[in-house]
């Protein structure tokens, strides 16, 4: 009888030690540091001055976070450009930021879809992951073709939809509508920042994250700020 009820609480142990670890498992869907790459695509001045379905200054704070996040983390990014210097103009500050021009090897292209750009393509599938997040300018025609492209070669893609715009509201829902029927994932930036941040307890990256959170993720910025000031830590 004792030697039953031993085997009783051994098993019951290890149920809760199963149930314990499947429910820290968190899910594949979920973007890591080290599981994805970033694309960003054609913030530039001359792509901004159209785009309609988003204010500007949202746009480019949200930018900021997905570009500064993906440095804080050292999530594999490819910066791309079109005509830079015989159109479109410069990156928008807020990447030179983080990925400085000089030192981060942009890829201007002169093609729509950056998937059918030789140099852009290989820099994009040469980072050897398999989820691949894009971000950028107009969400109808530069996102659209790479991640379409990316999905039909298998890649699992994701579109930051409040880091990209379009000439108008419409456009840019169709565009995002379009992806998800084919199988695209839509996240915002803050989502994208806080996802791999995922835990607070993560000190190595707590003071990075929260700065960035305070310079561009506006009201909740500011409660942040609001919250370290009052409350010292």
């Amino acid at each position: 009888m004792k030697k039953t009820f031993q085997s009783i609480i051994a098993l019951f142990a290890a149920t809760l030690v199963t149930v314990s670890a499947y429910a820290q498992k968190p899910s594949a869907e979920l973007l890591s540091p080290t599981n994805h790459e970033l694309v960003l695509i054609d913030h530039e001045s001359q792509m901004a001055f159209a785009v309609s379905s988003i204010n500007i200054n949202l746009l480019r704070n949200n930018t900021a976070l997905v570009a500064g996040a993906s440095k804080i983390f050292n999530v594999p990014t490819v910066v791309t450009t079109v005509a830079e210097k015989s159109f479109s103009g410069p990156v928008f500050p807020e990447i030179n930021e983080f990925y400085p021009q000089a030192t981060s090897n942009y890829i201007d292209r002169t093609t729509m879809n950056t998937w059918e750009d030789v140099n852009a393509y290989k820099a994009i599938t040469g980072k050897g992951k398999k989820k691949i997040v894009f971000a950028g300018l107009w969400t109808g025609v530069c996102i659209v073709g790479p991640a379409l492209s990316a999905r039909a070669e298998g890649y699992d893609v994701y579109v930051i939809t409040d880091a990209s715009g379009d000439v108008s509201e419409e456009a840019h829902k169709m565009a995002i509508e379009r992806m998800i029927q084919a199988g695209v994932k839509p996240m915002t930036a803050l989502q994208y920042l806080l996802e791999l941040q995922r835990d607070w307890a993560r000190s190595e990256t707590y003071k990075a994250v929260t700065d960035l959170v305070k310079k561009y993720a506006g009201a909740y910025g500011v409660g942040v700020q609001y919250a370290h000031d009052m409350l010292k830590h």
